[in-house]
């Protein structure tokens, strides 16, 4: 919760609604832009060094007449995860998802590759997790990977139950700077 000096709560007038995605492909943009700063929030006073990995992308066709637009384009190979850097001498990897569902998390939004990854991760003696977002709840969480596989090889369900990720998961504090303050979430999770 944000307050203003002297711990009193911000209450705005009317509670501004977060505009909705209208395809699939732009979901997360509002998340991502709000991890975004908070890692250059982090990166600008030194507590950790955390990027958003670039897109392995390969340029067939460029259009100079529009001021070099890229008019074609491929992937070259399957992105792994969305962030990576280092956090109080650890390395750190993790991907982020946001959904509009109000009671789980879809585990087709988690690939096969993205998990095996992280598992490497994990192996190697790095920070491996999910930072999930439910958008109409406005919640965030923190969640290690090795309970994502946990779960994916206990049970049968095709989703992940919030009830399971409040549980397994840590909060993610939403301020001012950081925006997401997803460290505190990891030093809890992980240090704690």
């Amino acid at each position: 919760m944000i307050r203003y000096p002297g711990g009193i709560p911000y209450k705005p007038a009317i509670k501004a609604k977060r505009p909705r995605a209208q395809t699939s492909a732009n979901r997360g943009m509002g998340f991502e832009h709000d991890l975004n700063l908070s890692c250059a929030h982090y990166n600008e006073f030194g507590r950790a060094l955390i990027t958003k990995r670039p897109t392995p992308i390969n340029v067939v066709k460029v259009d100079y007449e529009r001021g070099a637009r890229i008019t074609d384009a491929y992937f070259e190979k399957q992105s792994t995860t969305d962030y990576n850097g280092i956090y109080r001498g650890k390395y750190v990897d993790f991907e982020a998802k946001s959904c509009h569902n109000r009671r789980s998390f879809p585990l087709s939004n988690i690939y096969a590759h993205q998990l095996e990854h992280l598992k490497k991760v994990t192996a190697q003696g790095g920070l491996a997790f999910f930072v999930i977002q439910f958008v109409p709840l406005d919640e965030t969480y923190v969640i290690s990977t090795e309970d994502i596989r946990s779960f994916i090889a206990k049970d049968e369900r095709k989703s992940l139950p919030l009830a399971y990720i409040r549980e397994h998961g840590k909060a993610v504090a939403v301020g001012y700077a950081p925006r997401l303050d997803f460290l505190k979430a990891v030093d809890e999770l992980f240090f704690g």
